[in-house]
């Protein structure tokens, strides 16, 4: 079983981009390995001749074929844009990686 530790609940914290307080982290550190417990409690199972479940329901989407229809050229799908760097949309950060 992975171990969680306190390195483990920073990188997921920095990866998710949150900010916890101490109690925050406890309260997540014991529900991951709660999780991690369970699925280790999964992999006992004995699977042996069981069909793969592919789909919840036994009902199939009816997909149609794609069909390509009229496009817009460059110029026109940047004609309304605030802001645009062609052939691109620009659009302001979203995410701070500092």
């Amino acid at each position: 079983m992975i171990k969680v530790d306190d390195a483990l609940i920073l990188k997921l914290e920095n990866l998710a981009r949150l900010q916890l307080n101490q109690s925050e982290r406890a309260s997540l550190k014991e529900d991951l390995e709660a999780v991690l417990q369970m699925v280790e409690k999964l992999g006992e199972v004995d699977t042996e001749g069981v069909e793969p479940l592919r789909h919840i329901t036994r009902a199939e989407a009816d997909l149609r074929e794609d069909t390509v229809k009229g496009q817009l050229t460059v110029e026109q799908a940047l004609l309304n844009a605030p802001v645009r760097e062609p052939p691109f949309f620009k659009v302001p950060k979203v995410i701070d990686r500092s």
